[in-house]
């Protein structure tokens, strides 16, 4: 898809609510997944049958394309992040780690096993960079810190040498969260190799995935031998758990298609609303005790051949952010948080902010049964969690809370066709004028959107 038509939507029709129009298309059996997860192929499964693929290393593939000495896979992106905490403490005495206010709350969940204490700093208002002035505050005031997570939300690059500048200065590791980002660029150099560690995530919906699974990558040699020690101390081989998994990636590959995709994705939802399990509903509520055992060759062979396809994804989910931020960027009210100029996103979704609740909670039951690919990164910012009360002070968080109240996100997933970007984007600019009483649709003349970085734009870069 080279580009999506900008093209002159309909009159608005006050008397007709924005999100009756759209549920009344839902079509339960149609649900496009809300992230870009690569789908995968029978010929991937039977590509493993080949010699020459059992003996691949997707290790090797993770070094290769990021240029890294060292890289190491493991049983999931939170077994990776673990066991790098559980390496550092062979390196540091320090005992606290920093992480951004809008999180995943498995990585508190991690250092808190690792007997390692948590710091929260807040995020800015309308981006997913640190506050810089409240971490440079936070390092400064505490001799105690032995990492910064530097997460890469969204597939976004964070403005990473502001972070390095603060943690050079008082001999801070930096763990770079990549869990959403590989194949993510700053500064002409792929997110995973600008701190002293990262972790990739190769979950299910992640991008390149062997249903779970994580990858270690450090360019630290002093790294890389306590990271292979602590794998050699804590990671052990779970036949019937591993069993289990090339089995649900066998489900992966029937079901992570529209037309399955709801009875794997929806259906667990609506039973954990109808048991008042919000969290578990939204797949947000996780325990302390995640799996550390090995990969299998299997799946490793499988994620291997899959890889070969990334680069390909990934421009397509960029064309697709391409079309959203054309269309939507000049919208009253609404924000899209995009990639700075120094760097280049994957966009597995994109993120797009309202400037009040209301205007969000409108959209999200506009989306609710739309079948769009509609959702949202986390419910809540990190402090907000109940349940992580006793691992994660309460520290101020506005804009975490800001974040999370104020967004949904727009999938950039492979199954999304032409009609359905379109409708998203009708739907979005109906909520807006509707909220801002506006009686029609401005005139919108039609032109050719240009995909980002690359070809034509109506701006130079954004």
């Amino acid at each position: 898809m080279g580009g999506i038509l900008k093209r002159p939507l309909s009159v608005f029709d006050p008397k007709v609510e924005v999100f009756d129009r759209v549920c009344t298309k839902v079509t339960i059996f149609r649900e496009i997944p809300p992230t870009a997860g690569l789908p995968l192929y029978a010929k991937d499964f039977l590509s493993i049958c080949l010699k020459k693929n059992r003996q691949s290393s997707l290790e090797e593939d993770f070094k290769d394309y990021l240029n890294a000495p060292y890289a190491k896979v493991t049983y999931s992106g939170t077994a990776a992040f673990y066991i790098i905490l559980e390496g550092l403490k062979g390196l540091s005495s320090k005992k606290t780690v920093i992480i951004p206010s809008f999180i995943c709350p498995l990585v508190p969940l991690a250092i808190h096993r690792a007997s390692l204490r948590v710091a929260v700093c807040d995020i800015n208002k309308d981006n997913f960079n640190f506050d810089l002035r409240k971490l440079q505050a936070l390092c400064l005031n505490n001799d105690d810190i032995l990492a910064i997570v530097a997460v890469h939300l969204g597939g976004i690059p964070v403005d990473f040498e502001e972070i390095k500048q603060i943690a050079g200065n008082k001999e801070i590791f930096i763990i770079e969260d990549c869990a959403q980002s590989l194949g993510a660029v700053y500064k002409d150099k792929k997110v995973g190799t600008l701190g002293d560690f990262s972790f990739f995530s190769l979950c299910r919906g992640k991008g390149l995935t062997i249903y779970e699974g994580g990858v270690i990558v450090t360019k630290k040699e002093s790294g890389s031998v306590k990271i292979d020690a602590t794998i050699e101390r804590i990671v052990n081989t779970d036949f019937l758990s591993e069993t289990l998994k090339i089995l649900e990636l066998f489900g992966y590959w029937i079901f992570y298609r529209p037309e399955l995709f709801w009875w794997a994705f929806r259906l667990p939802q609506v039973f954990w609303d109808w048991r008042g399990g919000h969290l578990r509903a939204l797949t947000e509520y996780f325990t302390v005790g995640f799996p550390l055992h090995k990969i299998s060759r299997i799946r490793k062979s499988i994620g291997h051949v899959a890889f070969a396809r990334l680069d390909k994804e990934l421009d397509k989910q960029r064309q697709k952010a391409s079309s959203y931020i054309e269309n939507l960027r000049d919208i009253p009210g609404v924000k899209l948080i995009t990639e700075s100029p120094e760097a280049k996103a994957t966009y597995p979704y994109l993120t797009l902010l309202f400037n009040d609740p209301i205007k969000c909670e409108k959209a999200k039951e506009a989306f609710r049964n739309s079948g769009l690919g509609v959702f949202q990164i986390y419910a809540m910012a990190i402090t907000d969690y109940d349940y992580l009360k006793r691992i994660v002070k309460n520290t101020d968080s506005p804009n975490g809370r800001f974040i999370a109240q104020n967004h949904i996100t727009l999938t950039t997933s492979t199954f999304l066709k032409d009609k359905d970007l379109n409708s998203v984007i009708d739907t979005v600019r109906n909520i807006t004028y509707q909220e801002n009483r506006l009686p029609a649709f401005p005139p919108l003349a039609e032109s050719t959107v240009g995909v980002i970085g690359g070809i034509r734009h109506r701006r130079d870069r954004r």
